[in-house]
């Protein structure tokens, strides 16, 4: 079942970002079908948070789509390489995410390896936020799509990751974000081989 409209809308940043660990995130691209549980994520908490692409109410024409309401895809290049795919939350104007950085492939697999170029199915298929994209087939022209469409969507079925098996710990490349950068907004599922590498 697709998660609901109301799960995004949810005040608590912080809080999504946990529950989403173990939802499944799934892409229809050009009809070929792929995806995964998610493994690991980061929440980013709008205008007040210093590692925020909002912070200080910042808008751009790359940070507008922050300031919709939840429930569609904020998706932006970094290095100039990769695709960060990132769920936006909460209502309108708040511009809270929550940054997709690994799942556990359940479903296309050859496909996502032929995506990423790989000879065999390894951990560093989905395993960090630009390689899951990659994986996915998910890119800028995604940005924007609504999370309860066709083309990228996330469901919820069943699977409960009870709080023991959850790794709290600070988010990854955000130094600039002085005592910001400490905050234990990373979320990871315990002893999962296919999170990602950063500590």
């Amino acid at each position: 079942m697709k998660l609901p409209q109301e799960f995004y809308l949810r005040p608590n940043v912080v809080q999504i970002s946990r529950d989403l660990l173990g939802k499944f995130l799934y892409t229809n691209i050009d009809g070929i079908l792929t995806g995964g549980m998610i493994v690991e994520t980061e929440a980013y908490s709008g205008e007040n948070d210093k590692a925020c692409h909002a912070h200080l109410g910042r808008r751009t024409n790359r940070t507008e789509i922050m300031y919709a309401e939840g429930g569609v895809a904020y998706v932006y290049l970094i290095y100039g390489i990769y695709n960060l795919f990132n769920i936006i939350t909460n209502v309108q104007d708040k511009a809270d995410a929550v940054l997709i950085r690994a799942i556990e492939p359940t479903e296309g697999l050859k496909e996502m390896q032929l995506r990423r170029n790989l000879s065999r199915i390894q951990p560093n298929l989905t395993a960090g936020p630009g390689l899951l994209t990659q994986a996915l087939g998910i890119t800028r022209n995604h940005y924007g799509a609504d999370l309860n469409g066709n083309q990228i969507w996330i469901e919820d079925q069943g699977l409960v990751i009870p709080e023991s098996e959850v790794l709290e710990s600070p988010r990854v490349g955000v130094a600039y974000a002085e005592d910001h950068a400490l905050l234990p907004w990373r979320f990871r599922i315990k002893g999962n081989k296919w999170t990602s590498k950063a500590k």
